[in-house]
Protein backbone atom coordinates (compact mmCIF):
# COMPACT_ATOMS: atom_id res chain seq x y z
CA UNK A 1 0.00 0.00 0.00
CA UNK A 2 1.41 3.73 -1.04
CA UNK A 3 0.54 6.65 1.02
CA UNK A 4 2.19 9.50 -1.34
CA UNK A 5 2.24 9.99 -4.79
CA UNK A 6 4.98 9.58 -7.09
CA UNK A 7 5.86 8.53 -10.56
CA UNK A 8 5.81 5.15 -9.99
CA UNK A 9 2.47 5.07 -8.71
CA UNK A 10 0.79 7.18 -11.37
CA UNK A 11 2.07 5.00 -13.78
CA UNK A 12 0.70 2.01 -11.96
CA UNK A 13 -3.04 3.64 -11.72
CA UNK A 14 -2.61 4.42 -15.51
CA UNK A 15 -2.10 0.68 -16.32
CA UNK A 16 -4.51 -0.86 -13.90
CA UNK A 17 -6.98 1.44 -15.32
CA UNK A 18 -6.28 0.49 -18.96
CA UNK A 19 -6.17 -3.08 -17.95
CA UNK A 20 -9.34 -3.57 -16.47
CA UNK A 21 -12.56 -4.95 -17.63
CA UNK A 22 -14.27 -2.35 -15.90
CA UNK A 23 -14.15 0.73 -13.59
CA UNK A 24 -16.54 1.34 -10.67
CA UNK A 25 -16.16 4.80 -9.20
CA UNK A 26 -16.82 5.87 -6.12
CA UNK A 27 -17.22 9.46 -5.22
CA UNK A 28 -17.43 11.73 -1.68
CA UNK A 29 -17.49 15.49 -1.01
CA UNK A 30 -13.69 15.30 -0.95
CA UNK A 31 -13.93 15.37 -4.77
CA UNK A 32 -15.70 18.47 -4.75
CA UNK A 33 -13.86 19.96 -2.03
CA UNK A 34 -11.04 19.25 -4.48
CA UNK A 35 -12.91 21.48 -6.90
CA UNK A 36 -13.17 24.46 -4.84
CA UNK A 37 -16.66 23.98 -3.74
CA UNK A 38 -15.94 24.69 -0.14
CA UNK A 39 -19.10 25.09 2.22
CA UNK A 40 -16.71 27.52 4.39
CA UNK A 41 -14.66 30.21 4.92
CA UNK A 42 -14.18 32.61 1.90
CA UNK A 43 -16.91 31.20 -0.45
CA UNK A 44 -19.67 30.84 2.62
CA UNK A 45 -18.43 34.52 3.61
CA UNK A 46 -19.51 35.84 0.03
CA UNK A 47 -22.77 34.15 -0.13
CA UNK A 48 -23.79 33.70 3.05
CA UNK A 49 -21.95 36.62 5.19
CA UNK A 50 -25.95 38.17 6.15
CA UNK A 51 -26.86 35.00 7.25
CA UNK A 52 -23.61 34.29 9.35
CA UNK A 53 -24.38 37.86 11.04
CA UNK A 54 -27.95 37.20 11.47
CA UNK A 55 -28.11 33.69 12.58
CA UNK A 56 -24.13 32.75 13.57
CA UNK A 57 -24.39 30.46 10.84
CA UNK A 58 -20.57 29.47 9.86
CA UNK A 59 -20.90 27.31 6.97
CA UNK A 60 -23.45 25.63 4.38
CA UNK A 61 -23.21 22.07 5.56
CA UNK A 62 -24.59 23.77 9.31
CA UNK A 63 -26.77 26.31 7.84
CA UNK A 64 -29.34 23.41 6.25
CA UNK A 65 -30.21 22.41 9.18
CA UNK A 66 -30.95 25.99 11.18
CA UNK A 67 -34.73 25.77 12.23
CA UNK A 68 -35.36 29.31 10.49
CA UNK A 69 -38.83 30.47 12.00
CA UNK A 70 -40.70 31.07 9.10
CA UNK A 71 -40.83 29.07 5.35
CA UNK A 72 -39.85 32.49 3.92
CA UNK A 73 -36.68 32.59 5.85
CA UNK A 74 -35.68 28.40 5.13
CA UNK A 75 -36.37 29.48 1.69
CA UNK A 76 -34.31 32.35 1.23
CA UNK A 77 -31.44 30.81 2.70
CA UNK A 78 -31.69 27.26 0.68
CA UNK A 79 -32.56 29.06 -2.56
CA UNK A 80 -29.09 30.63 -2.36
CA UNK A 81 -27.86 27.10 -1.26
CA UNK A 82 -29.09 25.50 -4.36
CA UNK A 83 -28.52 28.19 -6.60
CA UNK A 84 -24.52 28.49 -5.66
CA UNK A 85 -23.87 24.95 -5.72
CA UNK A 86 -25.72 23.58 -8.21
CA UNK A 87 -26.89 26.10 -11.34
CA UNK A 88 -24.36 29.14 -10.84
CA UNK A 89 -21.54 26.95 -11.43
CA UNK A 90 -19.61 24.99 -13.53
CA UNK A 91 -17.99 21.39 -13.50
CA UNK A 92 -15.24 21.38 -11.81
CA UNK A 93 -11.75 20.40 -13.36
CA UNK A 94 -10.81 17.44 -10.90
CA UNK A 95 -14.40 15.99 -12.33
CA UNK A 96 -13.41 16.92 -16.01
CA UNK A 97 -10.17 15.07 -15.62
CA UNK A 98 -11.69 11.98 -14.14
CA UNK A 99 -13.86 11.60 -17.39
CA UNK A 100 -10.99 12.70 -19.99
CA UNK A 101 -8.93 9.05 -17.67
CA UNK A 102 -11.70 6.83 -17.64
CA UNK A 103 -14.68 8.15 -20.42
CA UNK A 104 -13.51 5.01 -23.04
CA UNK A 105 -13.76 2.32 -20.62
CA UNK A 106 -16.63 0.29 -19.18
CA UNK A 107 -17.18 2.80 -16.00
CA UNK A 108 -20.01 3.17 -13.46
CA UNK A 109 -20.07 6.21 -10.99
CA UNK A 110 -21.78 5.68 -7.46
CA UNK A 111 -21.40 9.19 -5.60
CA UNK A 112 -22.83 10.16 -2.16
CA UNK A 113 -22.94 14.01 -3.66
CA UNK A 114 -25.70 16.38 -4.28
CA UNK A 115 -24.42 19.29 -6.26
CA UNK A 116 -24.04 17.38 -9.81
CA UNK A 117 -21.11 17.59 -10.52
CA UNK A 118 -20.95 14.57 -12.14
CA UNK A 119 -23.37 15.16 -14.52
CA UNK A 120 -21.87 18.88 -15.32
CA UNK A 121 -18.71 17.41 -16.46
CA UNK A 122 -20.54 15.04 -19.37
CA UNK A 123 -20.73 11.54 -17.97
CA UNK A 124 -23.23 9.21 -19.06
CA UNK A 125 -25.96 9.55 -16.93
CA UNK A 126 -27.37 5.94 -17.91
CA UNK A 127 -24.07 4.62 -15.49
CA UNK A 128 -24.50 6.94 -12.47
CA UNK A 129 -26.18 6.16 -9.15
CA UNK A 130 -26.58 9.57 -6.86
CA UNK A 131 -27.75 7.89 -3.36
CA UNK A 132 -28.17 11.01 -1.56
CA UNK A 133 -30.43 13.22 -4.04
CA UNK A 134 -29.47 16.20 -5.94
CA UNK A 135 -29.74 20.06 -4.82
CA UNK A 136 -31.71 20.07 -8.13
CA UNK A 137 -34.87 18.36 -7.15
CA UNK A 138 -37.57 19.35 -4.55
CA UNK A 139 -40.19 16.36 -2.96
CA UNK A 140 -43.36 16.74 -0.82
CA UNK A 141 -42.27 17.14 3.18
CA UNK A 142 -44.94 14.26 3.67
CA UNK A 143 -44.33 12.67 1.99
CA UNK A 144 -47.55 11.87 0.46
CA UNK A 145 -46.32 10.42 -2.60
CA UNK A 146 -43.30 9.06 -4.67
CA UNK A 147 -42.30 11.39 -6.88
CA UNK A 148 -39.53 14.53 -7.36
CA UNK A 149 -39.60 17.90 -9.32
CA UNK A 150 -37.01 19.82 -10.84
CA UNK A 151 -36.50 23.33 -9.35
CA UNK A 152 -34.65 25.33 -11.23
CA UNK A 153 -37.09 28.31 -12.65
CA UNK A 154 -38.31 28.44 -9.47
CA UNK A 155 -34.93 28.82 -7.69
CA UNK A 156 -33.61 31.33 -9.58
CA UNK A 157 -37.11 33.33 -9.26
CA UNK A 158 -36.57 33.14 -5.61
CA UNK A 159 -32.87 34.21 -6.28
CA UNK A 160 -33.90 37.13 -8.22
CA UNK A 161 -36.74 38.17 -5.84
CA UNK A 162 -35.42 37.95 -2.22
CA UNK A 163 -35.05 40.22 -0.31
CA UNK A 164 -33.59 40.36 3.28
CA UNK A 165 -32.89 36.85 3.56
CA UNK A 166 -36.71 35.65 3.15
CA UNK A 167 -38.54 34.92 -0.65
CA UNK A 168 -41.94 36.46 -1.13
CA UNK A 169 -44.37 34.28 0.15
CA UNK A 170 -46.49 33.17 -2.80
CA UNK A 171 -43.09 31.99 -4.05
CA UNK A 172 -42.92 29.23 -0.98
CA UNK A 173 -43.17 25.82 -3.00
CA UNK A 174 -46.33 23.59 -2.27
CA UNK A 175 -46.81 19.74 -3.12
CA UNK A 176 -49.40 19.62 -6.23
CA UNK A 177 -50.98 16.37 -4.51
CA UNK A 178 -51.44 17.30 -1.02
CA UNK A 179 -50.46 21.20 -0.54
CA UNK A 180 -48.23 20.30 2.02
CA UNK A 181 -44.92 22.46 1.88
CA UNK A 182 -41.97 20.73 -0.60
CA UNK A 183 -38.91 20.26 0.73
CA UNK A 184 -35.35 19.19 -0.39
CA UNK A 185 -34.54 15.76 -2.09
CA UNK A 186 -31.74 15.07 0.07
CA UNK A 187 -31.36 12.74 2.37
CA UNK A 188 -31.66 13.40 6.10
CA UNK A 189 -34.26 10.42 7.66
CA UNK A 190 -36.72 8.27 6.40
CA UNK A 191 -38.98 10.59 4.78
CA UNK A 192 -36.44 10.74 1.59
CA UNK A 193 -38.12 9.93 -1.71
CA UNK A 194 -36.52 7.71 -3.75
CA UNK A 195 -38.39 8.04 -7.15
CA UNK A 196 -38.96 6.06 -10.22
CA UNK A 197 -35.21 7.48 -11.35
CA UNK A 198 -33.69 6.70 -8.26
CA UNK A 199 -34.79 2.96 -8.26
CA UNK A 200 -33.89 3.23 -11.86
CA UNK A 201 -30.62 3.97 -11.50
CA UNK A 202 -30.26 1.23 -8.71
CA UNK A 203 -31.14 -0.93 -10.92
CA UNK A 204 -28.34 -0.51 -12.93
CA UNK A 205 -25.58 -0.09 -10.64
CA UNK A 206 -26.63 -3.87 -9.09
CA UNK A 207 -26.45 -5.07 -12.79
CA UNK A 208 -23.18 -3.64 -13.38
CA UNK A 209 -22.07 -5.11 -9.72
CA UNK A 210 -23.44 -8.40 -10.75
CA UNK A 211 -21.81 -7.90 -13.93
CA UNK A 212 -18.20 -7.08 -13.49
CA UNK A 213 -17.60 -7.37 -9.42
CA UNK A 214 -15.71 -10.51 -9.97
CA UNK A 215 -14.00 -9.82 -13.07
CA UNK A 216 -10.49 -7.73 -13.57
CA UNK A 217 -12.16 -4.53 -11.79
CA UNK A 218 -10.75 -1.54 -10.35
CA UNK A 219 -12.64 0.32 -7.19
CA UNK A 220 -11.14 3.79 -7.79
CA UNK A 221 -12.69 5.81 -4.48
CA UNK A 222 -12.31 9.75 -4.62
CA UNK A 223 -12.97 11.94 -1.75
CA UNK A 224 -14.96 9.45 0.34
CA UNK A 225 -14.94 10.29 4.14
CA UNK A 226 -16.14 9.03 7.47
CA UNK A 227 -20.09 10.24 7.13
CA UNK A 228 -21.46 7.34 5.20
CA UNK A 229 -19.14 4.82 4.56
CA UNK A 230 -21.16 1.96 4.46
CA UNK A 231 -22.15 3.28 0.82
CA UNK A 232 -19.27 3.16 -1.03
CA UNK A 233 -16.20 2.27 1.24
CA UNK A 234 -16.69 -0.80 2.85
CA UNK A 235 -18.50 -2.10 -0.05
CA UNK A 236 -15.37 -1.54 -2.29
CA UNK A 237 -13.46 -2.85 0.81
CA UNK A 238 -15.71 -6.32 0.73
CA UNK A 239 -15.50 -6.44 -3.46
CA UNK A 240 -11.88 -6.26 -3.44
CA UNK A 241 -11.42 -8.66 -0.67
CA UNK A 242 -13.70 -10.84 -2.34
CA UNK A 243 -12.14 -10.68 -5.77
CA UNK A 244 -8.29 -11.38 -6.25
CA UNK A 245 -8.32 -10.04 -10.00
CA UNK A 246 -9.54 -6.56 -8.64
CA UNK A 247 -7.26 -3.26 -7.39
CA UNK A 248 -8.69 -0.92 -5.09
CA UNK A 249 -7.35 3.08 -5.74
CA UNK A 250 -8.01 5.17 -2.63
CA UNK A 251 -7.36 9.09 -2.88
CA UNK A 252 -8.35 11.46 -0.19
CA UNK A 253 -5.84 13.65 1.41
CA UNK A 254 -5.60 12.67 4.94
CA UNK A 255 -8.09 9.60 4.68
CA UNK A 256 -6.69 7.46 2.01
CA UNK A 257 -6.82 4.04 4.17
CA UNK A 258 -7.59 0.11 3.29
CA UNK A 259 -7.43 -3.13 5.57
CA UNK A 260 -4.32 -4.82 5.76
CA UNK A 261 -6.44 -7.96 3.99
CA UNK A 262 -6.53 -5.89 0.80
CA UNK A 263 -3.44 -3.69 1.33
CA UNK A 264 -1.17 -5.95 -1.03
CA UNK A 265 -3.55 -4.61 -4.20
CA UNK A 266 -4.65 -1.38 -3.11
CA UNK A 267 -2.88 1.98 -3.82
CA UNK A 268 -3.68 4.47 -1.48
CA UNK A 269 -2.65 8.24 -1.99
CA UNK A 270 -3.08 10.96 0.83
CA UNK A 271 -2.70 13.73 -1.64
CA UNK A 272 -4.57 16.17 -3.28
CA UNK A 273 -7.44 14.59 -5.57
CA UNK A 274 -7.22 17.24 -8.55
CA UNK A 275 -3.69 17.42 -8.32
CA UNK A 276 -3.08 13.47 -8.96
CA UNK A 277 -6.03 13.90 -11.68
CA UNK A 278 -4.66 16.73 -13.17
CA UNK A 279 -1.10 14.11 -12.89
CA UNK A 280 -3.06 11.01 -14.72
CA UNK A 281 -4.48 12.88 -17.44
CA UNK A 282 -1.14 14.36 -18.63
CA UNK A 283 0.03 10.69 -18.42
CA UNK A 284 -2.81 9.44 -20.27
CA UNK A 285 -2.88 12.16 -23.01
CA UNK A 286 0.27 10.47 -25.16
CA UNK A 287 -1.82 7.48 -25.69
CA UNK A 288 -4.92 9.08 -27.27
CA UNK A 289 -2.82 11.32 -29.58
Amino acid sequence: MRSSISEATLLEIKKKIDDADAVLVGIGAGMSTSAGLTYSGERFDKYFNDFKEKYGITDMYSGGFYPFETLEEYWGWWSRHIYYNRYDIKAGEPYLKLLSLIKDKNYFVITTNVDHQVQLAGFDKMRLFYTQGDYGLWQCSVPCHNKTYDNEIEVREMIAKQSEMKIPTDLIPKCPVCNAPMTMNLRADSTFVEDEGWNEAKGRYTEFLKKYSDKKIVFLELGVGGNTPVIIKYPFWRMTDKNTDSTYICINKGEAVCPDSIKERSICINYDISTVLEDLHKKHLPDKM
